[in-house]
């Protein structure tokens, strides 16, 4: 496939931030992220999985932030590099230490785009366990409509 012009992948990746930013800052819901791919988009996260299509990754994007409205999840940069983007960005609990330091945990998205303002790729990559740690540290309690990932069930 070839490049994309930079200007276009740049003015898509800003409404895909802009998006971002108003459901990490709980103003709209995360949902509204799939109108932003394609209809056969994938996207895979690390504690979820893998997810093929629209349906499904709204879906997704539905159920995995239930529960977590008292986090934030800001974006600090972003690199595009031909149609791939990637992005640094921190989950971040509520709450800090006695330092004064956020309870975080980086993570990093590589994201594809595929033209039309849209991408059809998209994976998020984050320590789990160093998660896992965090919370624990933190002493964080899920909101009550938290739904836990089936994978991590069975």
């Amino acid at each position: 496939m070839a490049d994309y012009p930079r200007e276009e992948v740049q003015k898509a990746i800003d409404a895909l931030q802009s998006t971002r930013d108003r459901a990490s800052a709980w103003e709209t819901k995360w949902e509204a992220l799939a109108d932003l791919i394609t209809e056969d988009a994938t996207y895979i996260d690390p504690a979820w999985g893998r997810f093929k299509g629209r349906n499904s990754i709204r879906q997704f994007l539905h159920d995995s932030m239930q529960g977590l409205e008292d986090w934030k999840l800001p974006t600090d940069w972003c690199s595009i590099g031909g149609n791939r983007v990637v992005s640094k960005f921190r989950n971040q609990v509520p709450g800090r230490r006695a330092d004064g330091t956020y309870y975080e945990v980086l993570g990093v998205s590589v994201l594809e785009y595929a033209g039309d303002g849209k991408s059809y790729f998209e994976e998020d990559i984050i320590n789990m366990v160093h998660l896992y740690e965090v919370l624990k540290e933190s002493g964080w309690v899920p909101g009550p409509n938290m739904k836990v990932p089936e994978k991590v069930v069975r």
